[in-house]
């Protein structure tokens, strides 16, 4: 356990590999992924998505990962001791975000595991009598059983975390990553072997460009950005414990190809489904928790498939939540040189605290701020506003500030070439930024 001492490192490149895709990997992929490919058209879109996740998302995490492994520190730290400056600011942003986001993420978690729970409990005879939407209600209006919930994730979460970087999070996600992946293959084989399923197939698989606009090109981008866990310090706190002889552009291209593949397998598990039952494939986040059930009680076995499904989110959910809390950890332990029993344990109780108003917005026992939850509050700036802007100024920083450094970092010093360096550094430079600086703007609409 580092308390500023020796500093934790990932024991193998591939523990390295599973624990930055479990960050990258959360409930976006599995439920905003095929929701936003519905509203946008299918094939189309995911072609699209793709495309901007390896031009676009590989950059900016290859830069971040890079920042990361230079300094050997934490987000703050990072942007400190290789600039310093108003640049810390950056960092500052990144552990903002993780208090933040982890707040109100770790209540929609705690969801996912009252459903796992309530698949073979009751909610398939509810789903049965067209009730999801009455009892999703009931149960998110209900603030002790919500935050009950919340708090089993957050001490799951905690305790991964407090057990440091081998023994606790690469150790974890070694089992959760290919747990996951084992989960969305037996659902695809159930999924696409409904009567029905083809529908819902060709919808995913068959490109129809016309359905291509600037909004289109909007929603892509966004989702491109959002699932690789961009702009929020995870990658450069995880780049952190990486070992100097790694290469690193491969390793960031193996996060992106894994975390997208979770993204296209989990439509491949939502769409045959959904077309097989008749229901209407952009129905939006209400999908998840109310539309999907009713599907799957329409299958035999019914209560194993939403089982398995909802427990799918829950390893998901918990491979990002352990990149979120880490990020603010390590800020503690390396600035504040807590050790990481203590910088987990509080941080961990302080984020659960934060969430609480989430809980209590969601059940009308608190106002909204213009229209908004508190729920939604928090989500909106975060997202809208700290990871947009924590990317932007990542992609400024490699490009234009710490250029020298950063490609001493991505080549090894010379020892390790990589090729499409000098494009990198122009997406980085130019492209990145433009198309981050879209994603603000569009997205500070309240």
């Amino acid at each position: 356990m580092s308390n500023g001492a020796e500093r934790e490192q990932w024991g193998s490149r591939l523990g390295f590999i599973l624990a930055a895709a479990g960050s990258a990997v959360g409930l976006g992929n599995i439920w905003r992924f095929p929701y936003i490919t519905g509203q946008n058209g299918g094939a189309a879109f995911v072609l699209l998505y793709v495309a901007l996740v390896f031009i676009i998302g590989f950059s900016v995490m290859l830069a971040e990962i890079a920042i990361g492994r230079a300094a050997q520190l934490n987000a703050v730290g990072s942007f400190k001791k290789l600039k310093g400056g108003a640049w810390t600011i950056v960092g500052w942003m990144g552990v903002a975000a993780g208090f933040i986001i982890l707040s109100y993420y770790g209540v929609i978690a705690g969801w996912t595991i009252a459903y796992f729970i309530k698949s073979f409990t009751g909610l398939m005879q509810i789903a049965e009598q067209g009730k999801t939407a009455d009892f999703f209600v009931g149960f998110i209006t209900n603030p002790g059983l919500v935050i009950a919930w919340q708090a089993l994730f957050m001490l799951v979460t905690i305790y991964i975390v407090y057990k440091g970087i081998g023994e606790g999070i690469e150790k974890y996600c070694r089992v959760l990553m290919p747990a996951l992946f084992i989960i969305l293959l037996v659902l695809i084989v159930r999924a696409v072997t409904l009567p029905g399923a083809g529908a819902g197939i060709d919808f995913y698989l068959k490109p129809d460009f016309s359905k291509i606009t600037g909004g289109t090109l909007g929603a892509a981008l966004g989702q491109a950005f959002f699932s690789l866990s961009l702009g929020m310090g995870c990658m450069i706190t995880y780049g952190s414990y990486l070992d100097k002889k790694e290469a690193l552009p491969g390793a960031a291209a193996q996060v992106c190809f894994l975390d997208t593949l979770v993204a296209f397998l989990a439509g491949l598990v939502i769409f045959p489904a959904v077309f097989a039952f008749g229901v209407e494939p952009g129905a939006g986040p209400g999908l998840t928790f109310i539309t999907l059930p009713n599907v799957f009680a329409k299958m035999p076995g019914g209560a194993i498939w939403s089982g398995l499904f909802f427990l799918l989110l829950f390893v998901a959910a918990l491979t990002s939540a352990i990149s979120l809390l880490e990020v603010v950890s390590a800020y503690f332990i390396d600035e504040m040189k807590w050790s990481r029993a203590k910088a987990a344990w509080i941080n961990g109780l302080v984020i659960f605290l934060l969430g609480i108003p989430s809980v209590l917005g969601l059940a009308g026992k608190l106002p909204k701020f213009a229209g908004r939850d508190f729920l939604d509050s928090a989500d909106f700036i975060a997202s809208n506003v700290l990871l947009p802007l924590g990317g932007l100024f990542i992609a400024l920083f490699v490009g234009w500030v710490w250029t020298e450094g950063a490609e001493k970092e991505v080549t090894n010093n010379g020892t390790k070439p990589f090729a499409l360096h000098t494009a990198w550094l122009w997406v980085c430079r130019v492209i990145a930024p433009i198309a981050i600086a879209y994603i603000f703007i569009t997205g500070l609409k309240w």
